[in-house]
């Protein structure tokens, strides 16, 4: 017979599965799903968002610095989600730059901080957030690499 926690795990990463969730986010939190463990499900899912941006970009900071550095548009980007030209363009770059940052701080910092204990996550939320970092996956599978193409251009 399955065990109560084995059913609620099968039950969650169903629940991930049937909402399309990217295949990142189930590689990077896959163990802490199978042992029903919200908290760090979430943290190793946040957690996979900075590891690809520094896949992608060769960066190697984290968090804040890191979002600054990979996506603000003050000289080339290392990634643009799109041409960067109209004002539209700018604030969907900002804003994503925005998410990522609210991404890293309230939920990959509290629980590296937080004592699991203290920082109760229910499945919904963890359903939520878990969904949040695949969106934030398809969006950066879709970024563009444009400083490594504007230095090969030179």
């Amino acid at each position: 017979m399955i065990s109560e926690a084995a059913a609620r795990a099968y039950k969650l990463k169903d629940h991930l599965v049937s909402r399309n969730v990217h295949p990142d986010v189930l590689k990077y939190c896959k163990e802490e799903l199978v042992v029903d463990n919200y908290f760090h499900a979430v943290f190793e899912a946040t957690k996979s968002v900075a590891d690809k941006i520094r896949n992608k970009t060769g960066l190697t900071s984290d968090g804040s610095a890191l979002v600054d550095e990979a996506f603000s548009f003050k000289q080339v980007p290392h990634l643009a989600l799109n041409s960067l030209v109209s004002e539209s363009e700018k604030s969907e770059q900002k804003g994503f730059m925005n998410l990522l940052k609210g991404l890293f701080g309230t939920f990959r910092n509290t629980t590296a901080h937080a004592p699991k204990i203290t920082w109760a996550i229910e499945e919904i939320d963890a359903l939520d957030i878990l969904s949040m970092v695949s969106l934030v996956h398809r969006r950066l599978d879709k970024a563009v690499q444009t400083k490594m193409m504007y230095e090969s251009k030179i």
